[in-house]
């Protein structure tokens, strides 16, 4: 006669004991060292906005329409142009940084098929991209305008000239990543409140700004935006805890 061993149902005790293991959705206590590189990129964004202001040639009336004078005067702003290069170019590489990690932050706590944590870090990509687009002909326009053994066309240095004063502007992706973090915030509890409400604010002004004919204007908020939230997620994210 064979016996058959069967094991009893766990008492009530065991099973919220089980149900007391089962993980919760926590945020992630990993390093945030992306954070900081994050305001990082957020701070060169602003010393590059600056160095562009700077940049002049085609918008002073004494250079106006005449693209000798302008390109002449390309060659007195060597400094900006390599201030407003590198800026840019160390905050766009810094902004594929902070995309990745915020990807990762929100996806902690965000719902498994939201598709808010991919927008926000789309919207750093698109950024950074435009950054780095934005000084593209550093290395023709400086080394045109500093050696006299190249022939510069004027015409391709007033082209420069407007380049420069537009397009590392243009930080309209960014006002779409501090949307998706304010809605990953207030309807997720994905990341603190105070960061989804100052990414509603920073974020839905230069959303707006850079889908208007303002777009320009998007330079203006977009990387003190960045800076905030690499700041933001550096230090003020506490620990959330959910499930109880």
């Amino acid at each position: 006669m064979s016996t058959v061993h069967t094991t009893p149902p766990p008492s009530s005790g065991a099973g919220r004991d089980v149900l007391e293991a089962r993980p919760r959705r926590i945020s992630p206590t990993v390093s945030r060292t992306w954070a900081l590189i994050g305001a990082a990129a957020g701070l060169f964004g602003i010393v590059g906005i600056q160095a562009s202001s700077q940049i002049d040639a085609v918008y002073a009336e004494e250079y106006a329409g005449d693209a000798q004078k302008i390109t002449d005067r390309l060659g007195e702003l060597v400094p900006q142009l390599l201030v407003l290069h590198f800026a840019m170019v160390l905050a766009a590489v810094f902004l594929v940084v902070l995309a990745a990690g915020l990807k990762r932050r929100l996806r902690a706590q965000a719902p498994a098929d939201s598709l808010l944590p991919e927008v926000a870090a789309g919207g750093l990509v698109l950024t950074a991209v435009a950054a780095m687009l934005g000084v593209g002909f550093t290395t023709e326009i400086v080394f045109g305008v500093t050696n006299d053994d190249m022939v510069l066309d004027p015409e391709f240095g007033a082209l420069v000239g407007h380049w420069t004063g537009t397009i590392p502007w243009l930080w309209l992706g960014a006002g779409l990543t501090g949307v998706a973090v304010a809605l990953a915030s207030l309807r997720h509890q994905a990341a603190p409140r105070w960061i989804g409400w100052t990414s509603a604010v920073l974020g839905g002004i230069t959303l707006l700004f850079g889908i208007s004919p303002l777009q320009y204007m998007a330079g203006f908020t977009g990387p003190v935006l960045v800076l905030v939230l690499g700041l933001g997620f550096a230090f003020g994210d506490r620990r959330v805890r959910s499930g109880r």
